[in-house]
């Protein structure tokens, strides 16, 4: 077990961070490790457990990413991935044995059975004719995830500023939310669904949780933890160290590890 607080794992160095740090990375985790059926392991997906990659139909997550955290879903009450994916994406990556919510939470697999949040599927039609009018102008840089929709520009950089307000204006024509994304954007149905509702609707009585991030979407997922630490539950707040990680969300988290390398390490201390 990584318990030296060296290597990739990293708490942060601030005055309120040590208040919070019992001196290393270890006595962070100890509370999930002694009680594991008591304990929430919740995770990001791009940019945590898979790299960033140029093509985003390419993404994998990294060697033993996948067996890491079935290992950790046979000791601990909830093991999940949380991620802007589409859940069945998530499941072709990492199986059915986790507890998977795509989309930002307005879908998930639990227990290989299929959940839509309120509300979401009274927008499929809205969604499906927004990605139609998208690929036109676009193409391939469109990604259809059923309930929601991204367009990519990460290998069309000179795209952006269409993509953009392509995005604006049919969010105000349609009342989808438009998001910001890494190299992207995003338009959701308007339900009031995030990282956090979903941390907080899985980790429900529990006594202790973590959750890994890397990007301003996972913002919501930490600040859910807040509000658990508030009502005396002991939480993790772990910031995946990339290029692209917003200095927001590492200013934010208990706990910085270097990359998707560094959050597998942390995973397998578990």
């Amino acid at each position: 077990m990584h318990r030296s607080g060296r290597s990739s794992l990293a708490p942060m160095n601030t005055p309120h961070r040590r208040q919070r740090t019992v001196g290393c990375v270890g006595d962070l985790l100890d509370p999930l490790r002694e009680r594991p059926d008591r304990s929430a392991i919740l995770t990001d997906f791009d940019g945590t457990l898979a790299p960033i990659v140029e093509d985003w139909t390419s993404a994998r997550p990294l060697p033993g990413a996948r067996e890491t955290l079935v290992d950790l879903a046979g000791r601990y009450a909830v093991v999940g991935v949380i991620s802007g994916r589409p859940a069945s994406y998530l499941a072709e990556q990492l199986g059915t044995s986790l507890r998977l919510t795509g989309l930002y939470g307005l879908e998930s697999i639990v227990r290989g059975e299929r959940i839509a949040a309120d509300g979401a599927e009274a927008w499929r039609s809205c969604i499906e004719k927004a990605v139609d009018q998208a690929e036109a102008q676009f193409g391939t840089l469109v990604e259809d995830k059923g309930l929601s929709m991204t367009v990519h520009f990460r290998t069309k950089p000179e795209l952006a500023a269409d993509v953009e307000k392509w995005a604006a204006r049919e969010a105000k024509r349609t009342g989808l939310e438009l998001r910001q994304a890494k190299a992207s954007v995003e338009l959701h149905p308007p339900v009031t669904f995030d990282k956090g509702t979903v941390v907080e609707l899985a980790v429900g009585d529990l006594d202790a949780a973590c959750f890994l991030g890397d990007d301003v979407g996972d913002l919501p997922a930490f600040a859910a933890l807040d509000r658990l630490r508030a009502r005396g539950l002991r939480t993790v707040k772990v910031g995946v160290k990339t290029s692209e990680a917003p200095s927001v969300l590492l200013d934010e988290a208990d706990v910085i590890v270097d990359g998707p390398p560094g959050a597998l390490e942390l995973l397998r201390s578990l």
